[in-house]
């Protein structure tokens, strides 16, 4: 693995010390900008930047002797000087691309700091998932830190996964050069009942010095939430509304709010900060998960910077929000965040701070990209066979596979249905009456209520699980497959017609992982994702072509939700309310007990 990353302070402390006195020559000289400092939450007018080795030398009103017959000179032209944007917690995978890719898809629009959580490929691969993302990683142009995955699975005992994290493996990953720290401790039930294996990762993290990732995905703010924040986590991006912030930050957690593709958490949370006057401080932006399709058309960051600035929001303060805050939060607020002396020359020439279109980006003192094209090289890992061999459903499915057999006798049935709420990741606990013919209980497409598998495809187990869904609008014979399905990852199928279900599922198998949408026997839309069944090595551009047409099929099925293949692909995720699908069956997340398809019959 061919590292790229930039030297240490230590390393460059005599240079540094040496171009802001003039004596030697800086690398790059940004002239004539207004610096916009977060540390004072001000704009400087008429500043230069000196530039040596990859960090900043030297920030004042003129940098003129720091210039020398080598120096590259850019005339900032009176346009702000910004600090890089940070993403204070994402899912790669949940770009649909591998850590280059999704470094290459948004350099362009200002982000060069990133904190990763894999641990959708951790459900996959375990262990060595996690390092062939780390080291993918740390081969990158930009600042893309890894944070150990805390649970796989994310709820024990009510799913299987293709591999599991152990105590131990936390404690080796904590010495690896690019781990920030844990990741979202998911499994909040076990931290609020001491679980040993729980709080020996978090001990094991703080006894590392470094950050523990929290998800609270419950409104229970009483005792419950006390807790949990006693266990250790240091943040939360699950608050959903202003009292869920404000109870983060005042029990010293940070509140990390976010906007992905499906999740629209800043403006009910924000508030906090613009009415009621709670110290920014406190408040970090994140995007969590944003799919290809938006890295490619509406941007990364710099789209949640933009949104809180039209939430209200004083831009500075957004910035703040997005930079410092979140360096300080990791503990790299002399390496990354702001535009000082010392740090990472990590700078964004923008023209607005309102509109932020991002015109010129430099990472580590080098341009990276420009007017929204990117200009560096982002290097691929080498991924094994193993990686790229990961649907293993032991045989095709058929129709019947998918059936749902009655009580005996029964011509009607009760049965619980998964409800989609659009926009969130919480699902509403439905019921729904539905007809019995031939001793199979039907859907119910007049009333929005089609079917949901989960395929095992990480064991060849064969087996399948079959539950209710309403939410989505489908209609006609169709059914749409994803092996994309958090957090354990096995294959969701959703639709309306058992025969289109095995055609989907039988197709993902033969290509090795990915999104498959089928209507009247024929396939739609297909986004081939060959490695661990989430991922793609291609250019997001290519990526989101393929997920725009699965979108079209969607919308060709009846589908009219807004980003419903996010809905679609956390449909097996236990540990978020109010019911999921499991391998083991179906599962109530509001007491994290298994519960039965059926409630009764007539």
């Amino acid at each position: 693995m061919e590292r790229n990353n930039i030297k240490t302070w230590a390393e460059v402390a005599p240079r540094l010390v040496s171009t802001a006195t003039g004596r030697v020559a800086a690398d790059m000289v940004i002239k004539n900008g207004q610096w916009v400092n977060v540390h004072t939450r001000e704009i400087l007018p008429s500043h230069d930047i000196a530039i040596a080795e990859g960090r900043i030398a030297y920030v004042g009103p003129d940098a003129s002797h720091c210039i020398g017959g080598t120096t590259e000179v850019i005339d900032a032209a009176g346009r702000f000087m910004i600090p890089g944007l940070c993403d204070a917690h994402m899912h790669v995978e949940s770009g649909m691309l591998t850590p280059a890719e999704f470094a290459r898809a948004v350099i362009p629009h200002g982000t060069t700091s990133m904190f990763t959580d894999p641990h959708e490929i951790a459900n996959v691969l375990g262990l060595e998932g996690v390092r062939m993302m780390h080291d993918e990683a740390l081969m990158q142009p930009v600042n893309m830190f890894t944070q150990m995955p805390s649970c796989a699975p994310s709820a024990p005992g009510l799913e299987t996964t293709g591999f599991e994290i152990s105590a131990e493996d936390v404690a080796e990953a904590m010495t690896w050069p690019g781990i920030i720290g844990l990741g979202e401790m998911m499994n909040f039930p076990g931290v609020i009942n001491a679980n040993e294996q729980m709080l020996a990762e978090i001990a094991a993290t703080q006894n590392a010095g470094k950050t523990v990732g929290g998800h609270y995905a419950s409104p229970d703010l009483g005792a419950a939430f006390h807790a949990y924040a006693a266990g250790g986590p240091a943040d939360d991006h699950e608050g959903t509304c202003e009292a869920d912030a404000i109870a983060r930050v005042r029990q010293g957690m940070r509140s990390m709010m976010r906007l992905g593709s499906a999740w629209y958490d800043v403006e009910t949370q924000i508030t906090a900060v613009t009415e009621k006057g709670l110290d920014p401080r406190g408040f970090i932006l994140c995007t969590d998960d944003c799919h290809s399709g938006t890295l490619v058309n509406d941007g990364h960051m710099n789209r949640v910077v933009r949104h809180a600035i039209d939430c209200g929001c004083d831009p500075l303060i957004a910035l703040q929000m997005a930079t410092i805050n979140t360096a300080t939060h990791f503990g790299l607020e002399r390496d990354i965040g702001s535009i000082a002396p010392g740090r990472r020359a990590d700078i964004i020439l923008t023209s607005d701070l309102k509109t932020l279109p991002i015109e010129h980006v430099i990472a580590r003192g080098i341009t990276v990209a420009k007017d929204g094209i990117c200009l560096v090289d982002c290097p691929h890992y080498d991924w094994p066979y193993d990686a790229r061999k990961t649907v293993n459903m032991g045989t095709d499915r058929t129709a019947t596979d998918f059936e749902i057999s009655a009580p005996d006798g029964a011509k009607r049935v009760t049965a619980n249905v998964i409800g989609v709420v659009e926009n969130q990741a919480p699902t509403k606990a439905l019921a729904a009456d539905l007809p019995v013919i031939d001793g199979l209980v039907q859907m119910d497409q007049a009333n929005d209520v089609c079917q949901i598998a989960l395929v095992e495809r990480h064991r060849a187990l064969g087996s399948t699980t079959n539950a209710f869904v309403s939410g989505f609008g489908y209609g006609g014979k169709m059914a749409m497959a994803s092996t994309v399905a958090h957090d354990s990852h096995h294959m969701i199928v959703v639709g309306t017609d058992h025969d289109n279900m095995a055609r989907a599922a039988n197709r993902l198998s033969e290509v090795g992982g990915g999104i498959t949408v089928f209507k009247d026997g024929h396939e739609l839309a297909l986004v081939e994702l060959p490695i661990a069944g989430l991922m793609s090595d291609s250019p997001a551009v290519e990526v989101a072509a393929k997920a725009q047409k699965m979108v079209e099929a969607m919308e060709a099925c009846g589908c009219t939700l807004n980003n419903a293949y996010m809905q679609h692909s956390l449909l097996a995720l236990v540990v978020i309310p109010e019911l999921r699908i499991s391998d083991l069956g179906l599962v109530d997340v509001t007491r994290f007990e298994m519960t039965d398809v059926i409630k009764g019959s007539a």
